[in-house]
């Protein structure tokens, strides 16, 4: 029976009705209005535990912890084209309260294990570099899915079913959402798209062992790959971005090939292997290593020139060796 669940779930997802045209594209200026929550967003007093209390009272499957900003325009990209109207809407509000939290807020928050951080904090605890992030919470109190970034209608509602039918229990989210991300994207062109800045295999990125004289960015990216087109159309066609990433030793590894890789940890795999080792649920991922081969951060939702820059100037300036994390530099 799990089996033809498993089926249906899928069946749905790859011949769902949500388009993928042109959902990724919006400019990523800071905005100068205030985003307006849904109210249909729980309001809440910030008490997680009663939170779940309420959930399972209402008969719902969890709660999503939504971080964001007033100013954020992928905030307002993920509100507008998932949660205004539509089957995305009335899926999470059957089976989930939705609670907004403020990462440059203050109001108080008291976590499962009882302590108390005002928004701020608690972001930085959670470790939400980028907003939207949106943490899901089963109604043990389990963080059982986390997503980081503007997530595509058929993406996010594929989240929610991955949540709220139990699908963590036994599988990752990048296997369940695998054959439905085929189904939906392929339409992006037929080859990987060339920079001039990328290195030519063989790769040997073996840092454990001796240290690099710089860190790494390695581009995870698929054939038929219509955000990986836009990736390279846009962002990476910027003057600035690249002379940033002039800076780092850079990659481009196809998820889908059987080429062999020596990865920044000394492992010897497939690039599909390495996908699949890293979890990778979204193409193009982009991934940085330090000098020794740990991984700093990773962008695995749309990202355009003002966040990517960001990063990067996270990465070539060495804040990250003075920084936890993106975010606590982002706010000093």
């Amino acid at each position: 029976m799990k089996f033809l669940i498993q089926c249906f779930a899928i069946y749905t997802l790859s011949f769902s009705t949500y388009s993928i045209a042109n959902e990724e594209i919006f400019p990523d200026d800071t905005l100068s209005q205030s985003i307006k929550l849904p109210d249909w967003f729980k309001l809440s007093f910030l008490d997680l535990k009663d939170d779940i209390d309420d959930a399972a009272s209402d008969n719902k499957q969890g709660i999503i912890l939504y971080f964001g900003r007033k100013d954020c325009p992928y905030c307002k990209a993920l509100i507008d084209n998932n949660w205004i109207k539509g089957d995305t809407q009335h899926y999470t509000q059957k089976n989930f309260d939705v609670i907004a939290i403020d990462t440059k807020g203050i109001k108080g928050i008291t976590d499962f294990d009882g302590f108390v951080y005002d928004e701020k904090q608690y972001s930085l605890k959670m470790k939400t570099n980028f907003t939207p992030s949106l943490l899901f919470y089963n109604l043990k109190e389990e963080l059982v899915l986390r997503l980081s970034g503007y997530q595509k209608p058929y993406r996010l509602m594929a989240a929610l079913e991955y949540v709220a039918d139990d699908h963590y229990k036994d599988q990752s989210f990048s296997s369940y959402l695998s054959l439905a991300v085929e189904a939906q994207e392929t339409n992006g062109e037929e080859n990987l798209n060339f920079q001039s800045y990328f290195e030519k295999p063989p790769f040997n990125l073996n840092r454990k062992q001796f240290k690099a004289e710089r860190p790494l960015a390695v581009f995870f990216e698929k054939k038929f790959c219509h955000a990986c087109d836009i990736l390279h159309s846009n962002p990476l066609e910027d003057s600035s971005i690249k002379q940033q990433l002039d800076n780092l030793d850079v990659i481009q590894i196809n998820q889908k090939s059987t080429q062999r890789i020596i990865t920044p940890d000394g492992s010897k795999l497939t690039a599909t292997e390495w996908s699949q080792q890293l979890d990778l649920h979204y193409s193009p991922t982009i991934i940085f290593f330090d000098e020794s081969g740990k991984e700093i951060i990773r962008i695995d939702s749309v990202v355009w020139v003002n966040r990517l820059g960001r990063v990067l100037e996270f990465i070539t300036s060495k804040a990250y060796k003075k920084y936890d994390t993106f975010q606590d530099w982002r706010n000093k």
